[in-house]
């Protein structure tokens, strides 16, 4: 007579919830070289009743068998009990062993919970704290001994209100007890070495094998781990190797776009890891002191030679790699800023168009528009300033040596983030715009006189010549190549900001190929009112004139400017500021400020 087939156990959610965070644990390389048992079923004697898991000194995680949790929850718990062995709480020694204490059963769960914070695995329980105080276990175990357990920490381990940590002595006697602590400390340091692989592009994954390191690779690599200065740079920054690209674009050895975060290097060089490394470190200074930018209205390549001065004579002060041969250096203008620089070399344009930056003869290296198709860019004032102050305090908390006081003083210029143009736009209307000032007179007697007629009050005015006073010009330019938004805002902040003076009016002009004479405008009716005329050609200059000939118009009061930057030269003979758009240039050196519109 044949037996019938027993019938397989069918699978409960919460073995298979258990199974799937039991499998994020073994993924995490660090945790898997603990080696750790995990015992998980009914006859277990010593898993918890009011909790989840325990871990004791033989190296077994003992796990409730069935209690649901869900996968992410189990892993984080299945992962705190890994860490209690890796962090050495429960050690596994032969003979009776002393169970430890409530506190430092406490300090021991809190210091592994702030560790998972920051090395995440699976999800906490929601009834955990967020955060947990500094110190090592011995410190915190302390602590409260001599004041009390914190309420929020005095059950943040695995097991309920009981105790996660058992030790027990050293049941498998044939074979010495393990050191899980060296096996997690050692896993751990060659994770974080991976990691650190993965984030310069040298590996795909963590169990994968790395890419062979050419000479540019092991150059930003070195930044990343040993040159904090310029360690957050490095690791935003792509190396875009590519012969075809170099030779479309006449790039020689490499060349920089800070808004792609990008350096563009010609494969084909050959040069050693120290000299990459120079070359490396010339591009993300162009980048992070954001030298495009600060170009304005000078000669883009001519500006590019002299920070190519100064960035080299920084590199070499600083002993970063190996100048390349054919750079540009001179000991001469060694410690001048580039804007110093600039006005040195500006006098002999026909020699400097003869020398050459990384990128080439009579070419700078500093790009004004990315080379390959653009991607998600962040904010990238805030990117640059951020990953050269972080380094800056890095590389001094270290005591990474000295740096050239050129370059603490621009990257402390950086660290102190620019107002936006709307801010500096007030400051300029709080400078040179005064406030009308009331004048008070028996003549006028004030308002509250009515209701105490015996006590006499000065009453308050404008004076028609004080209102005459606080007034400022607005030459606006109306031709075609006007964008709306830069009119709209511009117009706007000029309301908002001469209405939060008191300012009555403003005298405004607008310019095309002639210049149409508003009047003067209330300054509630700037932004919402004014139609605007014109649309031809940019003549500014007549306009000017027209403010400085007319006899209603204070000569104190200044003017202000709105124009995208396509316009004559301009010659304005008294306090005077200009608002241009986003990346807009004039083609003049001007003398006021000049407030971009973003």
């Amino acid at each position: 007579m044949s037996r019938k087939p027993q019938r397989k156990a069918a699978v409960t959610p919460a073995t298979r919830a258990f199974e799937a965070g039991l499998q994020q644990v073994k993924a995490n390389p660090a945790l898997r070289a603990v080696e750790a048992r995990f015992c998980r079923t009914e006859k277990c004697g010593s898993a918890p009743q009011g909790g989840l898991a325990v871990v004791d000194s033989n190296g077994t995680v003992h796990a409730h068998a069935t209690r649901y949790a869900d996968p992410a929850t189990w892993a984080w718990t299945l992962a705190h009990c890994v860490i209690h062995l890796g962090f050495g709480h429960v050690p596994a020694a032969k003979g009776e062993r002393e169970q430890p204490d409530r506190f430092d059963l406490a300090a021991r769960c809190a210091v592994v919970n702030r560790f998972l914070l920051t090395f995440p695995v699976g999800r906490p329980p929601d009834d955990l704290p967020a955060s947990y105080p500094g110190g090592d276990e011995e410190q915190l175990a302390a602590s409260w001994r001599r004041d009390g357990i914190p309420s929020a920490y005095a059950h943040c381990g695995t097991a309920g209100g009981a105790p996660d940590q058992v030790l027990a002595p050293w049941q498998v006697y044939w074979n010495d007890p393990p050191d899980w602590q060296a096996a997690f400390a050692r896993a751990l340091t060659r994770t974080m070495s991976q990691a650190m692989d993965m984030a310069g592009g040298l590996r795909d994954s963590l169990d994968g094998e790395p890419h062979r390191r050419q000479a540019w690779d092991q150059a930003l690599n070195w930044f990343v781990s040993s040159y904090p200065l310029l360690g957050g740079i490095a690791a935003g920054m792509t190396v875009v190797a590519d012969a075809e690209l170099a030779r479309a674009h006449q790039i020689s050895v490499a060349a920089v776009n800070a808004a792609a975060a990008e350096i563009y290097i010609n494969p084909l060089v050959r040069m050693t890891s120290e000299e990459w490394r120079f070359v490396l470190a010339h591009e993300m200074l162009h980048a992070a002191l954001r030298h495009a930018d600060r170009c304005g209205a000078r000669d883009p390549y001519l500006f590019n030679v002299a920070a190519d001065y100064v960035i080299n004579a920084w590199l070499i002060e600083m002993d970063i790699g190996t100048m390349p041969s054919g750079l540009l250096f001179d000991p001469q203008l060694a410690g001048l800023s580039t804007e110093e620089v600039y006005d040195r070399i500006a006098g002999d344009l026909r020699r400097l168009r003869r020398l050459a930056t990384l990128r080439g003869k009579g070419l700078g290296d500093v790009l004004g528009h990315p080379i390959t198709p653009p991607a998600a860019y962040v904010d990238l004032d805030e990117y640059y300033r951020r990953g050269l102050a972080q380094g800056f305090d890095l590389h001094q908390a270290r005591g990474r040596g000295t740096l050239p006081a050129g370059l603490v003083e621009e990257i402390k210029a950086l660290s102190q983030p620019p107002l936006p143009w709307d801010a500096r736009l007030a400051e300029w209307f709080d400078e040179f715009v005064p406030r009308p000032e009331p004048v008070r007179s028996f003549a006028r007697p004030a308002r509250r006189q009515a209701s105490t007629p015996d006590i006499p009050r000065a009453g308050r005015y404008f004076p028609p010549e004080e209102i005459r006073r606080c007034t400022f010009g607005v030459v606006l330019d109306t031709s075609a190549s006007m964008s709306r938004t830069l009119l709209g805002k511009g117009l706007g902040a000029i309301a908002s900001y001469a209405t939060a003076r008191d300012v009555p009016a403003a005298r405004v002009v607008f310019c095309d190929v002639a210049p149409h004479d508003a009047g003067y405008l209330p300054v509630t009716d700037i932004a919402e009112k004014v139609r605007v005329r014109g649309r031809g050609g940019t003549e500014l200059q007549p306009g000017i004139d027209l403010l400085h000939t007319a006899e209603d118009f204070p000569a104190h009061a200044p003017v202000l400017v709105i124009t995208d930057g396509d316009c004559d030269v301009l010659r304005i003979r008294r306090e005077h500021a200009f608002l241009l758009r986003a990346g807009g240039s004039l083609p003049f050196t001007p003398k006021g400020p000049v407030f971009r519109v973003t």
